[in-house]
């Protein structure tokens, strides 16, 4: 890549701290663990703007310890869809999906949807540039887009971000925005649900389900907390279990299970993480991939599924 460019592109590592970000965590170690997933974001990020070839960022992204690594692959994808869009030559960020980064696809869209955030010209006509990506997890660019917006402009409206954005782009938006609370209020459920309950109440269920996503993805709580936190999400607990589901799923393709995972499928969702992970296929394998909004039919299926076994534990208590 050109050195110029490589700078220009270039993010410093302040720019993840809770100070710098003014975050807020009431642990320590929360913070540490949360900056810790923003230094490594940065470290694949900064691999792929200095690589040009891809066995060679492959083989930095899978140094990274095992627990962290997909957000490696994912700051990764941020910055090869950045040299896609401001370089003529391959689709390198379309070749890595297919080829290495295929374990990490999940992530891979979230990451694009940086790229898309920090470029007028992709932000603008967003939802034509996902065409080009897998018909499911196209919507995972708009969950992207709505982290990067949340992460790093949290205290601003949300009105000019999703203007433009048709209502199941707004859904997926919110989803990521959601995700991003999870840092912002440095895993504080309390802060969390008095942030989502101020969002319109179309989108809080979307919130909540990218809070069980970054909770069992990302990690910070602790049980008690996450037991509460089903409590404080009230109707849209389901969309929190699933927002789980889809996490565990993922760090299971990904072959980076944790714990810390295990733990939050048990607490926000009853059920097991590798059952997480086969329900989230089970429904998938049902997903009418031409509909207008395939990833919303997925999200839907799963919470479903956690609304009946909620219905059926109900019924012989």
């Amino acid at each position: 890549m050109l050195p110029g460019l490589n700078k220009l592109l270039s993010i410093n590592g302040r720019e993840v701290t809770f100070v710098r970000r003014g975050f807020s965590a009431f642990r320590p170690e929360v913070r540490d663990r949360l900056e810790h997933v923003g230094t490594i974001f940065l470290v694949g990020y900064h691999a792929a703007l200095q690589e040009n070839k891809l066995e060679a960022l492959t083989e930095k992204l899978e140094r990274v310890e095992r627990e962290y690594r997909g957000f490696a692959y994912e700051g990764a994808a941020m910055a090869l869809a950045l040299r896609d869009a401001m370089l003529s030559g391959s689709p390198l960020l379309a070749e890595f999906m297919a080829g290495p980064g295929k374990r990490h696809i999940y992530m891979l869209h979230v990451g694009a949807g940086w790229a898309c955030a920090r470029l007028p010209w992709l932000r603008w006509r967003i939802e034509k540039v996902i065409c080009k990506f897998d018909p499911v997890l196209r919507w995972l660019v708009l969950d992207g887009y709505g982290f990067h917006q949340g992460y790093f402009h949290f205290k601003e409206s949300l009105a000019t971000a999703v203007k433009r954005l048709s209502l199941d782009a707004r859904r997926v938006f919110y989803q990521g925005f959601g995700r991003s609370l999870w840092f912002v209020h440095g895993c504080d459920f309390h802060q969390i649900a008095k942030t989502i309950s101020g969002f319109p109440a179309l989108y809080q269920g979307d919130a909540w389900s990218g809070i069980g996503l970054a909770c069992a993805y990302a990690g910070g709580a602790i049980s008690p907390d996450m037991e509460e936190a089903v409590s404080l999400a009230g109707r849209f607990n389901c969309a929190l279990a699933q927002g789980a589901a889809f996490a565990a799923k993922a760090r299971q393709l990904a072959g980076n299970e944790a714990m810390h995972t295990e733990e939050a499928c048990a607490a926000l969702a009853a059920i097991k993480a590798e059952q997480a992970a086969a329900l989230c296929d089970r429904a998938l394998a049902q997903v009418n991939r031409n509909s207008s909004s395939p990833y919303r039919e997925w999200r839907e299926l799963v919470q479903n599924y956690f609304s009946s076994a909620k219905s059926t534990a109900r019924e012989f208590t």
